[in-house]
């Protein structure tokens, strides 16, 4: 063993750590060497976002310890940053596997330093968390989750005083607090349990009160108030509220998916509790098709990403990838705020830089400003704090299944998605539609645009570097074409700065920095490469778009474009 790790294990053995731990640690000595290593080659990272890890022990684990070291960090900053104030903060978890006792810690080391800490009784979804903040008028709050992640995973993610997640400076400089924390010995683990009050019921009610005030057409929800839906939480926190703010909503013919209706940190029948694969909603999926359904919708399990499921012409069941459900949900805001005269003139809505460009152009055609941003809803947070006041945000969301309608929260929220993508299930079966035959009505108007995702993960010790190799050959050596298409723009959003590859022509790139580079070709087609920021996993985006003259062409241009994508990864060498 590598005499640093030696080291590290050598303190947790002769350190204040409980008995537990220390007998977990001589187990993998003896019969898991190798996992040992991994459990403490490194610090498990205090990212811009947070915590999120494999659980167990360990400095490269998620475990008491990370957890309260990092909860010390955080809680130093706080009180810095707002001195001679009581600090609030409001903490809730989701169904995982321990993740209430990492939110009791999390609680009792913020109150042994003096904070007032509003804890939520049991779990509960992550936008109420964010919500919460505000309500509570809150400095800052933590949610212990790994959202879509495996059964072996949890995490921290940390907020401040709006309601986002920490973006600069708050970010960097809670690192700087956290990595500060060299030992447990410097973490306060209790005595200040007077200063945590148990929040629960009254709150929902707020919340749900806010999404209820979202709607745009209850006297549609109340014509076809039968509208059958299949929902199903995957086992996580939406069970909370999803069906209670349907019923409220007025829909009364909800089916709840028996099977992953209880909250359960083990996931017992999926692999990946996400409604990004298709495995995760197949139960949700065959509940549907025996009900004849109209919609089916599935949340994670902190109920901050939502997928869903409708009916194609052929009366096919299709899950939507997140770019579709995000083309549907900003045109029905846009649509349905103009016929009902509540538009304002100043209307914004927002994107990330990897979600599609259909989005842009349905905003462009109806005079909305719309804002691209880094990924990740923090971003969004960001720029709604920035423009409040001067522009009106309407709506936000990401190609990776999330959505924020409404500014009264500020993190993707599934519960609201869910309740709005109902409705304009709703609104179009109301016209003798489904939302398959909007999308497709969309098409046509603004151009086919299709999109693909291929995430890449490189395990062990070595991933990161050889992801760190991969981007740093692209951006060294870009491709000059692809697929037969000549790359023309490169946009690195890590040197800020974009470039024609043509005409040598260069410009600034006005966001903050990111380890994403994108390649524009001259057929419009436009290639991201994001590593993750908390895993040793790399994603490549594909759009690529044309023209549909009309309805009765999808299928033949939707395999035109499926081709191109494919050609794409083959030249990239990605599979």
């Amino acid at each position: 063993m590598d005499a640093a790790i030696q080291e590290k294990v050598d303190l947790w053995l002769k350190g204040n750590y409980d008995q537990a731990t220390k007998d977990e640690i001589h187990r993998l000595k003896e019969e898991n060497p190798t996992e040992l290593i991994d459990s403490f080659y490194r610090n498990l990272e205090f990212g811009t976002g947070g915590l999120r890890g494999i659980m167990g022990v360990g400095t490269n684990r998620m475990n008491k310890y990370t957890v309260g070291m990092a909860t010390q960090g955080y809680a130093n900053y706080l009180k810095k940053s707002f001195p001679g104030r009581e600090v609030r903060v409001a903490i809730a978890h989701d169904s995982r596997n321990n993740s209430r006792f990492f939110a009791e810690t999390t609680a009792n080391v913020f109150a042994a330093n003096g904070i007032r800490v509003f804890l939520f009784q049991s779990l509960r979804p992550t936008p109420e968390l964010s919500f919460t903040i505000r309500q509570l008028h809150c400095q800052g709050g933590v949610v212990c989750t790994a959202s879509h992640n495996p059964k072996e995973y949890n995490g921290y993610k940390a907020y401040w005083d709006d309601g986002g997640q920490l973006v600069p400076p708050h970010d960097k400089n809670v690192i700087k607090e956290v990595e500060k924390i060299a030992s447990v010995d410097e973490v306060k683990w209790g005595g200040g349990e007077s200063n945590i009050t148990m929040i629960g019921k009254d709150m929902d009610e707020a919340y749900i009160g806010m999404v209820r005030e979202l709607s745009v057409y209850p006297e549609v929800i109340e014509r076809q108030h039968n509208l059958r839906i299949v929902y199903t939480p995957i086992h996580g926190t939406g069970i909370k509220l999803v069906p209670e703010v349907l019923q409220r909503f007025g829909f009364s013919n909800v089916h709840v998916v028996d099977e992953q209706a209880n909250p359960d940190g083990n996931f017992p029948t999926v692999i990946y509790p996400n409604p990004e694969e298709s495995e995760a909603m197949s139960i949700g999926l065959k509940k549907a098709r025996q009900i004849d359904a109209d919609i089916l919708l599935g949340t994670d399990p902190d109920a901050d990403r939502v997928g869903i499921g409708v009916k194609d012409k052929k009366g096919e069941w299709v899950l939507m990838n997140g770019n579709q459900t995000a083309v549907l949900a900003f045109n029905y805001m846009i649509e349905a705020r103009k016929a009902k005269g509540i538009a304002q003139p100043n209307d914004m809505v927002v994107k990330t830089i990897v979600t599609t460009d259909l989005i842009d152009e349905i905003s462009r055609r109806n005079g909305i400003k719309c804002y691209n941003v880094l990924t990740g809803f923090k971003y969004i947070a960001e720029l709604i704090k920035e423009k409040e006041g001067i522009e009106h945000y309407v709506i936000g969301g990401e190609e990776s299944y999330g959505l924020m309608i409404g500014d009264r929260l500020r993190d993707k929220d599934a519960v609201s998605a869910v309740a709005l993508l109902c409705e304009m299930a709703a609104y179009e079966k109301d016209k003798g539609h489904t939302l398959y035959d909007k999308l497709i009505e969309l098409y046509v108007q603004y151009g086919f645009y299709k999109e693909s995702l291929i995430s890449i993960t490189k395990k062990g010790m070595n991933g990161q570097k050889e992801i760190a190799d991969m981007m740093s050959a692209y951006r060294s050596q870009p491709p000059s074409t692809i697929n037969g298409s000549q790359v023309e723009q490169v946009l690195d959003y890590q040197l800020r700065n974009g470039r024609n590859l043509q005409t040598g022509e260069s410009w600034a790139i006005e966001l903050p920095q990111s380890n994403v580079l994108q390649f524009v070709l001259a057929d419009g087609t436009k290639i991201s490469a994001r590593p993750s920021g908390t895993e040793p996993k790399i994603k490549f985006y594909f759009s690529v778009h044309t023209k549909l003259t009309n309805a009765a062409d999808f299928d033949r241009v939707h395999a035109e474009l499926n081709t191109r994508i494919e050609g794409i990864i083959k030249d990239m060498k990605l599979k």
